[in-house]
């Protein structure tokens, strides 16, 4: 059983690595100032990074596709936390007059939304950031390097894991993203 234990250590270690070196291709993109085009990723903003981001000096409009709105329900539905965190922060965001707030494309078949893990869901909201010319805002890796992949504009935040395993910004993290 030891052997396993180790096994286990040693491929979490080297998934790791990989996550550390794929996240360096992410990071230092500037992002002006002057108004922009945004597309929202259901991470972004369960994470609660999108009025800091505002707060940092983003402007323009945001996009939210409705397959994050889909993914939102469904994760309320369950009577999850962060289902009724983002709708929470969508709601907080009609409010904002900094940003222009908007809903975009189709709503994901039930297909679509139980496959949501095998990356459908993630394909429709890169679909939209391209086809709007848009910057996706995404706190999720893999969501991130496949739009780099694809050549989509992308915004990578990356969340902090606290000690009771939730995730959460950097203080002063986003300041760097926004040029004054």
């Amino acid at each position: 059983m030891g052997k396993k234990k180790g096994n286990s250590r040693k491929c979490q270690s080297k998934s790791q690595r990989i996550k550390r070196k794929a996240r360096k291709s992410l990071k230092g993109k500037k992002v002006s100032n002057k108004k922009k085009v945004y597309v929202l990723d259901t991470s972004a903003i369960i994470n609660q990074f999108i009025p800091k981001i505002i707060n940092q000096g983003m402007k323009g409009k945001l996009i939210i596709p409705n397959a994050v709105m889909a993914e939102m329900e469904k994760l309320a539905n369950q009577g999850r936390e962060e289902g009724f965190r983002g709708l929470e922060e969508v709601t907080n965001l009609r409010r904002n007059k900094k940003v222009k707030l908007e809903f975009k494309g189709d709503r994901p078949t039930e297909m679509q939304i139980n496959y949501a893990k095998s990356g459908e869901i993630d394909a429709m909201i890169r679909k939209i950031a391209d086809k709007n010319d848009a910057t996706l805002v995404t706190a999720d890796l893999v969501q991130a390097k496949s739009a780099q992949a694809y050549g989509v504009n992308v915004l990578y935040l990356k969340p902090k894991t606290s000690r009771k395993g939730q995730k959460k910004a950097k203080k002063g993290f986003l300041k760097k993203f926004f040029k004054k």
